[in-house]
């Protein structure tokens, strides 16, 4: 148990890290070359890994609270106005969902983390 609690610290960047590693692989396919800039996005959350700051932790959390926050007010937004046709639509509107809040999960976990005096 005390080898969970060691590194579930991490599971924040390690889900960040992999969500910009999907992004990456998805932009590729169509864009090429054009999709590298993306890898730019896991670097702090790389850096958060290998060496802590708690600054920069802070930072990344009340950002992405941000962003997430945005992201829940549009995903709202469109779920409100947005007709329900077929079940594709529905799957699609219930896996935008839960990214939706996973982030915001995520993001408020890394401010919990940096919230706690040793890293």
């Amino acid at each position: 148990m005390t080898l969970i609690n060691k590194y579930v610290k991490y599971v924040p960047y390690l889900y960040f890290i992999s969500i910009t590693i999907y992004w990456f692989t998805k932009i590729n396919k169509t864009e090429g070359l054009t999709a590298f800039p993306i890898l730019l996005f896991g670097i702090p959350f790389l850096w958060q890994i290998i060496k802590p700051n708690n600054k920069l932790n802070f930072i990344l959390g009340i950002t992405f609270v941000c962003i997430s926050s945005y992201l829940i007010l549009v995903y709202l937004s469109d779920v409100f106005s947005f007709v329900f046709d077929n079940h594709n639509t529905l799957s699609a509107i219930i896996y935008t969902g839960l990214f939706v809040l996973a982030n915001f999960f995520m993001a408020t976990w890394i401010i919990r983390n940096s919230l706690k005096t040793a890293f």
